[in-house]
């Protein structure tokens, strides 16, 4: 079992076409193989199991609420993106696993994340998606309603594996086996075109860089126009939507310009000394 931490998004709506391998269109449904666990309290939040009957489009509607209420929530480290993504795929010689036991590795997984908190109703809002035999999705908003960001652990992934293992171990599934290999350090020597590198790089980052932030937002504001009736909401949308790729095509551009300038040198290392041994004649 291999759990990997993909990069967060402003809304939920790519992670989730993602998951089901299709777009989040209005009136698609999703059924309960599908979304296999949920935070909890979503029972007392739609009674009556409502939430059978909510398409995908739904979904995502509720998992960005808190978002739309609090647009301007940040992370500690100043990142404005709060959906979380986690993927998980199986040995694909693994056995099929049936809903309660992958509801299980769900729970186990965001616990083991922090997005689930047990006894805690009122926290991070998640769900998870299984399409496909050897693989599901976990997709959670990391602000909650009442406007508190929730900030993972820094050995995030690190927790996420060692619960990995500790599954496999208790549904008998087949084991990751992986050999570490090291890499001999190589010593560098800061230059003025790493340095100013360095500084395209914190523009172009796409956790805390200005230019993110921005995108963000203008892909956020695309998104609730598009929900507007009307062909002139439509439009708006589209046009924002294309201002939304071209700051991305900056990012990349302004990355690559970075990678190019942050080039290490190497330092000289001098090669050991021969030792000449002497015969006596």
């Amino acid at each position: 079992m291999i759990p990997r931490l993909n990069e967060r998004a402003h809304t939920p709506h790519d992670p989730l076409a993602e998951a089901l391998g299709r777009p989040v269109l209005p009136g698609e449904g999703m059924t309960e193989h599908t979304v296999v666990a949920y935070w909890p309290g979503l029972e007392y939040f739609a009674p009556d199991d409502e939430h059978r009957t909510w398409t995908s489009d739904q979904w995502a509607e509720h998992l960005e609420d808190p978002y739309l209420e609090h647009p301007f929530a940040v992370s500690p480290d100043g990142d404005r993106r709060p959906i979380l993504h986690i993927d998980v795929r199986l040995h694909p010689d693994d056995r099929d696993l049936t809903g309660p036991e992958w509801a299980e590795i769900a729970h186990r997984l965001a616990r083991a994340a922090g997005i689930e908190i047990p006894g805690k109703e009122d926290g991070c809002r998640w769900i998870a998606i299984q399409t496909q035999s050897d693989r599901f999705d976990l997709i959670a908003n990391l602000i909650h309603l009442d406007g508190a960001w929730h900030a993972p652990p820094t050995d995030v992934l690190l927790r996420l594996s060692d619960e990995a293992r500790r599954i496999e171990q208790d549904l008998h599934l087949i084991p990751l086996r992986t050999g570490l290999t090291s890499r001999p350090a190589i010593r560098t020597a800061p230059t003025a075109s790493a340095q100013l590198g360095r500084i395209l790089t914190q523009l172009a980052d796409e956790q805390a860089g200005p230019l993110a932030t921005v995108r963000g937002l203008i892909e956020h504001t695309a998104h609730r126009i598009a929900r507007q009736p009307g062909a002139a909401g439509t439009g708006t949308a589209h046009h924002l939507e294309l201002i939304a790729r071209r700051l991305n095509a900056i990012q990349q551009d302004l990355d690559t310009a970075a990678a190019h300038m942050v080039q290490p040198r190497v330092a000289a290392v001098a090669p050991a000394a021969r030792h000449t041994v002497h015969r006596s004649p």
